[in-house]
């Protein structure tokens, strides 16, 4: 039995480091926020359009995957099962917020930039994992996250956003 004494084991190059670690953490921060928002703006659901609850479910679907994704053992089953889940909710979120003109109605901004980005990068995303091309996999997981969730989810909040008003509000 070989076996190293003194030496500290060496995690799998596939297991979450530091940066997925937080990540993960931003990840449950936002879904936290997000919750909180709804759950002060309870009293103005029903003036909500269901084009805004469908990004909102979606939404809420791939922030409380992320973290799970991120830090549990991948490469099995359940991980490519999870996988799938995320990539349908984040390829439904950005396609949804094409439908979404509440402050700018007939346009777009800035933000469906990215929902291009995300359409463009989740079959990506599925095709480098389908290939196990776990390098390009993981960097193409961190910068979906990173832009598309965090960073996008982050300016959901300020800019008279509907969220923001009820969290901040």
């Amino acid at each position: 039995m070989a076996t190293a004494i003194g030496r500290a084991a060496r995690p799998a190059p596939w297991a979450a480091d530091g940066f997925e670690k937080g990540l993960s953490v931003a990840a449950m921060v936002l879904l936290a926020a997000v919750l909180t928002a709804l759950a002060r703006g309870h009293a103005h659901w029903a003036g909500v359009p269901g084009m805004v609850w469908a990004h909102i479910a979606t939404i809420l679907v791939a922030l409380a995957l992320a973290p799970v994704i991120l830090l549990r053992p991948r490469g099995d089953a359940r991980h490519r099962m999870l996988g799938q889940v995320w990539s349908v909710a984040m390829l439904l979120t950005a396609a949804l917020s094409f439908g979404i003109h509440l402050s700018n109605p007939g346009g777009f901004s800035l933000i469906h930039i990215l929902s291009v980005w995300v359409l463009i990068q989740v079959p990506i995303l599925w095709y480098t994992a389908r290939k196990h091309q776990v390098a390009r996999h993981r960097r193409s997981v961190r910068g979906l996250v990173t832009g598309a969730l965090l960073i996008a989810g982050f300016f959901t909040f300020p800019f008279d956003r509907l969220l923001g008003h009820w969290l901040f509000g």
